[in-house]
């Protein structure tokens, strides 16, 4: 009875017993799992072909615009207003040569005829001179065989008489001149911007009269720094470089051309910048054709182009590293840091005068941490497959092909 209960209650102790075993044979017996490496692809990048290009630089800057000429008019002599030409009024504009105001004229007439009278009398007092002399002659040769004196022949008062003349010749003159000082004219074509006479007015000698601004010509002063002054160079032999001028006018942008004319020669110890000159001509004169006369004293942006072309490449200044260097991608599919010459940097380009070929890939879109010899691959790469992925296409590529034999058999 004992020994039946004990074979009955080590029976399942055998079974586990056994199970362990088993276990642990199929465990040790089994194979681990095959690893595959894991294969990174390269980094994707934007990159394009790059090519030099004809460049002509353009300078920006801004000023006010000024008269070439102005002139604090005064008279040459005195006397009382008496006539205003209509024109002559501030804003008012008027021609080389136009008579702007009048003075009395009436004491100027009278020294004219003084003049005049003066002058008649020594022309008369000479021709007589000259009968004294004639006759003072033949009387000599009458009595006399020898050559007269000087003194005999009256050549000394003679002379007095020609110097009269002339004297008189040059008052007559000086009169005339007062008599015409008295229409004060315009020195040139222009605007009047002050007006300091009224009609009834004495005016003395040297008294300002107004202020005028040439309107021939307008000039723009433009502060270049040292690092464009460069492009704008006028000293070339090449024709001047120029100048393209824009404002708001009237709710409308309107612009002029001019032409650089100048550079001062003086750095300004303040600021650090050489002024440049532009020139613009008949700037009130723009209406005939439809634009906007480019008034004194209006502020407008102006763009210098430069008259030297250069062959630079062109890039986007996000190109450009702070080491002066542009990522390119070589035949290899690899990285290539190169260092390149800049020549000038805008806001938004970049000019680069070396280090780049034409056949050169730029990158274009960001790479992170980049390196020389970093493996990258284009939008128009073939993607690269593990070895198992290869067989696999070539696998299917077979059985394709072997399928369309046995169809056409078939047919």
């Amino acid at each position: 009875m004992k020994d039946s209960i004990l074979v009955k209650s080590g029976i399942p102790l055998i079974i586990l017993i056994v199970a362990i075993v088993v276990a642990a044979i199929m465990i040790s017996s089994r194979k681990p799992p095959e690893s595959i490496p894991v294969e990174t692809q390269a980094f994707l990048v934007e990159a394009n072909a790059v090519d030099s290009q004809s460049v002509n630089f353009v300078v920006t800057s801004q000023g006010n615009v000024v008269p070439k000429n102005k002139t604090a008019f005064s008279a040459q002599v005195s006397g009382r207003v008496v006539s205003l030409a209509d024109n002559f009024v501030v804003g008012g504009m008027f021609r080389q040569g136009d008579v702007l105001a009048v003075l009395e004229q009436d004491d100027y007439i009278t020294d004219v005829q003084l003049a005049e009278a003066e002058l008649a009398q020594a022309v008369a007092a000479l021709e007589e001179e000259v009968a004294r002399g004639k006759v003072a002659e033949q009387e000599w040769r009458s009595v006399n065989s020898i050559a007269p004196p000087e003194l005999g022949l009256r050549k000394p008062q003679l002379a007095k008489e020609q110097a009269n003349v002339k004297a008189a010749k040059a008052k007559l003159e000086r009169a005339k001149r007062n008599l015409a000082r008295t229409e004060i004219k315009a020195p040139y074509n222009g605007i009047v911007v002050e007006r300091n006479i009224d009609l009834g007015q004495f005016v003395g000698v040297g008294a300002s009269v107004a202020m005028l601004y040439s309107t021939d010509v307008a000039e723009v002063r433009l502060p270049i720094t040292d690092n464009d002054l460069v492009y704008v160079d006028v000293n070339s032999s090449s024709a001047k470089p120029s100048v393209s001028l824009r404002a708001t006018v009237g709710g409308i942008t309107q612009f002029w051309q001019g032409t650089l004319a100048r550079t001062e020669g003086v750095l300004d110890a303040s600021s650090r910048v050489v002024y440049a000159v532009v020139e613009v001509l008949n700037p009130y004169d723009q209406g005939a054709s439809g634009q906007s006369p480019l008034r004194f004293g209006q502020f407008v942006q102006a763009e210098i182009t430069s008259a030297e072309s250069h062959s630079l490449t062109v890039l986007p200044r996000s190109l450009l590293r702070f080491d002066n260097t542009i990522l390119t991608v070589n035949d290899d599919r690899e990285i290539a840091i190169k260092p390149v010459e800049v020549v000038r940097t805008t806001t938004d380009d970049v000019f680069i005068s070396a280090g780049i070929a034409s056949s050169d890939l730029v990158i274009s879109s960001p790479v992170p941490n980049p390196y020389n010899g970093m493996k990258v691959r284009l939008p128009g790469d073939a993607p690269e497959l593990p070895p198992e992925a290869q067989n696999d296409v070539a696998d299917d590529t077979e059985s394709v092909s072997m399928s369309d034999e046995s169809t056409s058999g078939d047919e």
